[in-house]
């Protein structure tokens, strides 16, 4: 199911990437509209803050900054806890790898066990990104939604809260595979986490020049990736004519079924 992602330079049929110290790709539709993507990090560190005065002026020179979810109003991701053991629900090792990983995070297994498999995923992925020394309020959704409010540039949902819950729970057999993938590439994602701090503080290479060390593919991929992206994709070609900063997970902006190379095969 595990694939390498092709590199980044698959982009480079829409745009050259923009001489910045973030990862930023133009885009120039037919009825005149410009969108500046960005690749967006959930999670930074402080040293992401504040961000690059480039990005700044791209949003504040902008008819609206686009973003999957506005993270500034009141979210919640509750869910029921009234499903079977998580021990029922993995093999003997997927569920001594959790322990393993809730103890070295501090993380109470008890606290997720009823949980929906997605539920587990995500609770995990964010005490493993607040142990690498991210925290919310540095991540680049936060920062660039906030810095919209203050210029008074309009903010505009892509998903929203709600849709994004509906599609974690479309997630086959309650999410368990979300779950499993991230006790199996544990590792991983503390390199890609490493890999896109460093495209934000410029400090090794360039986002174009690398390629992160896997990827999710088949139905979690579809569901995840491509199948939000086809959907982004026709809601970006529908907007009115304007000039836009559309920030979304770096994840979106390369491999199979980009952002991108969608929004280019729309021209």
């Amino acid at each position: 199911m595990i694939k390498t992602f092709r590199r980044l330079a698959v982009l480079m049929g829409l745009a050259s990437p923009l001489a910045c110290a973030y990862p930023a790709y133009d885009a120039q539709m037919p009825n005149g509209s410009q969108f500046h993507l960005v690749g967006s990090i959930h999670m930074g560190t402080r040293g992401m803050s504040p961000l690059p005065s480039a990005l700044l002026k791209q949003i504040e020179n902008s008819d609206g900054l686009i973003v999957e979810v506005d993270i500034t109003k009141p979210i919640s991701f509750n869910s029921p806890d009234d499903y079977p053991h998580l021990e029922q629900r993995l093999s003997s090792a997927e569920y001594q790898a959790l322990i393993k990983r809730c103890h070295s995070l501090g993380l109470d297994i008890d606290s997720i066990v009823y949980k929906p498999g997605w539920h587990a995923a995500l609770a995990l992925q964010a005490m493993q990104a607040s142990h690498n020394g991210l925290h919310s309020e540095y991540g680049i959704d936060y920062q660039v939604i906030q810095a919209a409010y203050n210029m008074d540039i309009p903010v505009i949902e892509l998903e929203g809260a709600d849709r994004q819950m509906r599609l974690l729970t479309q997630i086959p057999n309650n999410g368990i595979p979300l779950l499993q993938d991230s006790l199996a590439h544990w590792q991983d994602n503390d390199e890609i986490m490493q890999i896109m701090i460093d495209w934000w503080l410029a400090e090794k290479t360039k986002p174009q020049e690398l390629n992160l060390p896997y990827g999710m593919s088949g139905d979690l991929y579809n569901l995840l990736i491509t199948g939000r992206n086809t959907l982004w994709n026709q809601q970006l070609t529908a907007y009115p004519k304007g000039k836009y900063v559309v920030v979304v997970g770096a994840l979106h902006l390369y491999g199979d079924n980009n952002l991108p190379d969608l929004l280019n095969a729309s021209r």
